[in-house]
Protein backbone atom coordinates (compact mmCIF):
# COMPACT_ATOMS: atom_id res chain seq x y z
CA UNK A 1 0.00 0.00 0.00
CA UNK A 2 3.01 2.54 1.00
CA UNK A 3 4.28 1.52 -2.22
CA UNK A 4 0.99 2.68 -3.94
CA UNK A 5 0.89 5.86 -2.72
CA UNK A 6 4.40 6.50 -3.01
CA UNK A 7 3.95 5.79 -7.09
CA UNK A 8 0.97 8.00 -7.23
CA UNK A 9 2.81 10.73 -5.49
CA UNK A 10 5.68 10.64 -7.64
CA UNK A 11 3.39 10.77 -10.25
CA UNK A 12 1.97 13.45 -9.22
CA UNK A 13 4.88 15.41 -8.58
CA UNK A 14 6.12 14.47 -12.13
CA UNK A 15 2.88 16.02 -13.64
CA UNK A 16 3.34 18.99 -11.21
CA UNK A 17 6.82 19.96 -12.79
CA UNK A 18 5.54 19.58 -16.91
CA UNK A 19 2.86 21.34 -15.66
CA UNK A 20 5.17 24.43 -14.16
CA UNK A 21 7.69 23.79 -17.24
CA UNK A 22 4.96 24.39 -19.72
CA UNK A 23 3.46 27.25 -18.02
CA UNK A 24 7.23 29.09 -18.30
CA UNK A 25 7.67 27.90 -21.98
CA UNK A 26 3.89 29.60 -22.65
CA UNK A 27 5.04 33.07 -20.55
CA UNK A 28 8.38 33.27 -22.32
CA UNK A 29 7.03 32.78 -26.18
CA UNK A 30 4.58 35.60 -24.67
CA UNK A 31 7.50 37.30 -23.67
CA UNK A 32 9.14 37.08 -27.06
CA UNK A 33 6.34 37.83 -29.33
CA UNK A 34 5.85 41.17 -27.35
CA UNK A 35 8.83 42.26 -28.18
CA UNK A 36 9.41 40.97 -31.71
CA UNK A 37 5.92 42.73 -33.17
CA UNK A 38 5.80 46.13 -31.93
CA UNK A 39 2.50 47.86 -31.76
CA UNK A 40 1.92 51.07 -32.58
CA UNK A 41 -0.54 53.65 -31.97
CA UNK A 42 -3.10 55.67 -33.94
CA UNK A 43 -2.73 59.58 -33.39
CA UNK A 44 1.64 58.56 -32.18
CA UNK A 45 2.79 56.88 -35.09
CA UNK A 46 -0.04 57.34 -37.66
CA UNK A 47 -3.64 59.04 -38.18
CA UNK A 48 -6.17 57.80 -40.02
CA UNK A 49 -7.45 60.20 -43.38
CA UNK A 50 -11.09 62.06 -42.36
CA UNK A 51 -11.65 60.78 -46.04
CA UNK A 52 -9.75 58.28 -47.44
CA UNK A 53 -8.22 58.63 -51.00
CA UNK A 54 -8.70 56.03 -53.83
CA UNK A 55 -5.58 53.97 -54.77
CA UNK A 56 -4.24 55.40 -57.75
CA UNK A 57 -3.22 51.54 -59.16
CA UNK A 58 -6.09 49.50 -59.12
CA UNK A 59 -4.41 45.99 -59.40
CA UNK A 60 -5.79 44.68 -55.53
CA UNK A 61 -2.56 44.95 -54.35
CA UNK A 62 -1.50 47.22 -50.81
CA UNK A 63 -0.24 50.30 -51.92
CA UNK A 64 2.39 52.47 -50.02
CA UNK A 65 2.88 56.50 -51.20
CA UNK A 66 5.94 58.55 -50.67
CA UNK A 67 5.26 62.43 -51.40
CA UNK A 68 9.01 63.77 -51.55
CA UNK A 69 11.13 65.78 -53.14
CA UNK A 70 14.84 65.38 -54.46
CA UNK A 71 15.19 69.32 -53.17
CA UNK A 72 14.25 68.22 -49.83
CA UNK A 73 17.41 67.60 -47.19
CA UNK A 74 14.84 65.27 -44.83
CA UNK A 75 13.82 63.36 -48.49
CA UNK A 76 17.56 62.39 -49.32
CA UNK A 77 17.97 61.47 -45.70
CA UNK A 78 15.48 58.74 -45.82
CA UNK A 79 16.01 57.71 -49.32
CA UNK A 80 18.90 54.24 -47.92
CA UNK A 81 15.92 53.35 -45.36
CA UNK A 82 13.42 53.86 -48.18
CA UNK A 83 15.64 51.63 -50.71
CA UNK A 84 16.36 49.00 -48.07
CA UNK A 85 12.80 48.55 -47.61
CA UNK A 86 12.03 48.17 -51.27
CA UNK A 87 14.76 45.49 -51.19
CA UNK A 88 12.31 42.57 -48.85
CA UNK A 89 8.72 44.39 -49.47
CA UNK A 90 5.89 41.80 -50.17
CA UNK A 91 5.04 41.47 -53.88
CA UNK A 92 1.75 41.86 -52.85
CA UNK A 93 2.23 45.71 -51.86
CA UNK A 94 2.75 48.56 -54.63
CA UNK A 95 5.04 51.28 -54.38
CA UNK A 96 4.57 54.88 -56.09
CA UNK A 97 6.56 58.25 -55.72
CA UNK A 98 4.86 61.65 -56.24
CA UNK A 99 7.37 64.72 -56.53
CA UNK A 100 6.00 67.70 -54.91
CA UNK A 101 6.11 71.52 -55.71
CA UNK A 102 5.75 73.82 -52.55
CA UNK A 103 8.02 76.22 -54.03
CA UNK A 104 8.76 77.30 -57.81
CA UNK A 105 12.77 75.84 -57.11
CA UNK A 106 11.07 72.47 -56.94
CA UNK A 107 9.23 72.36 -60.28
CA UNK A 108 12.49 71.53 -62.44
CA UNK A 109 13.59 68.86 -60.33
CA UNK A 110 9.67 67.16 -60.49
CA UNK A 111 9.69 67.47 -64.20
CA UNK A 112 13.12 65.66 -63.90
CA UNK A 113 11.80 62.87 -62.22
CA UNK A 114 9.13 62.59 -64.38
CA UNK A 115 11.57 63.13 -67.33
CA UNK A 116 13.42 59.82 -66.14
CA UNK A 117 10.16 58.16 -65.55
CA UNK A 118 8.63 58.38 -69.30
CA UNK A 119 12.37 57.78 -71.16
CA UNK A 120 12.61 54.59 -68.56
CA UNK A 121 15.86 55.40 -67.19
CA UNK A 122 14.94 56.14 -63.06
CA UNK A 123 15.98 53.78 -61.34
CA UNK A 124 19.36 54.54 -63.64
CA UNK A 125 19.39 58.62 -62.34
CA UNK A 126 17.28 58.53 -59.01
CA UNK A 127 20.14 57.91 -56.75
CA UNK A 128 22.10 60.19 -58.91
CA UNK A 129 19.78 63.21 -58.71
CA UNK A 130 19.91 63.31 -54.73
CA UNK A 131 23.43 63.00 -55.10
CA UNK A 132 23.67 65.84 -57.35
CA UNK A 133 21.99 68.02 -55.19
CA UNK A 134 22.87 66.91 -51.58
CA UNK A 135 26.70 65.74 -52.12
CA UNK A 136 27.93 67.24 -54.64
CA UNK A 137 26.34 70.48 -53.91
CA UNK A 138 25.60 71.02 -57.67
CA UNK A 139 23.42 73.90 -59.01
CA UNK A 140 20.24 72.09 -60.00
CA UNK A 141 17.74 75.27 -60.58
CA UNK A 142 16.02 74.90 -63.80
CA UNK A 143 15.81 73.03 -66.94
CA UNK A 144 19.66 73.09 -68.55
CA UNK A 145 20.95 72.41 -65.28
CA UNK A 146 19.04 69.24 -65.70
CA UNK A 147 19.28 68.90 -69.37
CA UNK A 148 23.60 68.38 -68.60
CA UNK A 149 22.86 65.86 -66.01
CA UNK A 150 20.47 64.03 -68.14
CA UNK A 151 23.13 64.62 -71.25
CA UNK A 152 25.91 62.93 -68.26
CA UNK A 153 23.41 59.87 -68.25
CA UNK A 154 23.26 59.35 -72.23
CA UNK A 155 20.35 61.51 -72.84
CA UNK A 156 20.45 63.70 -75.51
CA UNK A 157 19.41 67.49 -75.25
CA UNK A 158 16.65 67.57 -77.72
CA UNK A 159 15.07 64.57 -76.52
CA UNK A 160 15.35 66.12 -72.57
CA UNK A 161 13.72 69.31 -73.62
CA UNK A 162 10.93 67.72 -75.09
CA UNK A 163 10.27 65.35 -72.95
CA UNK A 164 10.67 67.82 -69.94
CA UNK A 165 7.14 70.14 -70.94
CA UNK A 166 5.77 67.43 -72.90
CA UNK A 167 2.18 66.76 -72.32
CA UNK A 168 2.74 63.75 -70.57
CA UNK A 169 4.96 65.49 -68.25
CA UNK A 170 2.31 68.91 -67.34
CA UNK A 171 -0.31 65.89 -66.91
CA UNK A 172 2.03 63.88 -64.34
CA UNK A 173 2.61 67.33 -62.42
CA UNK A 174 -1.01 68.31 -62.51
CA UNK A 175 -2.17 64.75 -60.89
CA UNK A 176 0.69 65.49 -58.09
CA UNK A 177 -0.88 68.52 -57.06
CA UNK A 178 -4.24 67.29 -56.73
CA UNK A 179 -2.70 64.15 -55.02
CA UNK A 180 -0.95 66.89 -52.62
CA UNK A 181 -4.25 68.58 -51.54
CA UNK A 182 -6.57 65.21 -51.40
CA UNK A 183 -3.88 63.70 -49.06
CA UNK A 184 -3.41 66.68 -46.97
CA UNK A 185 0.09 67.38 -47.71
CA UNK A 186 2.34 69.83 -45.86
CA UNK A 187 5.76 68.41 -45.35
CA UNK A 188 7.93 65.97 -47.19
CA UNK A 189 8.74 62.83 -47.05
CA UNK A 190 5.48 62.08 -46.28
CA UNK A 191 4.13 58.35 -46.48
CA UNK A 192 0.88 56.91 -46.85
CA UNK A 193 -0.46 53.49 -46.75
CA UNK A 194 -3.68 52.15 -48.70
CA UNK A 195 -5.33 55.87 -49.03
CA UNK A 196 -6.51 55.28 -45.64
CA UNK A 197 -3.31 55.70 -43.32
CA UNK A 198 -0.29 58.42 -42.85
CA UNK A 199 2.72 57.63 -41.11
CA UNK A 200 3.90 59.71 -38.40
CA UNK A 201 6.82 58.27 -36.66
CA UNK A 202 10.68 58.46 -37.54
CA UNK A 203 10.25 54.78 -37.37
CA UNK A 204 9.00 55.17 -41.06
CA UNK A 205 9.17 51.70 -42.73
CA UNK A 206 8.40 49.43 -39.21
CA UNK A 207 5.35 50.96 -38.91
CA UNK A 208 4.73 50.73 -43.11
CA UNK A 209 4.76 47.23 -42.14
CA UNK A 210 2.20 47.45 -38.94
CA UNK A 211 0.11 49.18 -40.89
CA UNK A 212 -0.08 46.29 -44.00
CA UNK A 213 -0.31 43.51 -41.94
CA UNK A 214 -3.79 45.25 -40.44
Amino acid sequence: MQIVSRYIYSLFIINLSFIFSITILCAAELESNSTTAPSFKEGKDYISIMTPVQRLVLDNKDEVIEFFSYNCPHCNYLEPELEAWLKHKSDKVTFVRIPVIFNSNWDASARAYYVAESLGILDKIHKSLFDAIHHNKRKLNDEEDFAVLFAEHGIDNAIFHKNYKSFQTESNLQRANMLVKLYGVRGVPALFVNGKYEVRSQKFFEVVDFLLSR
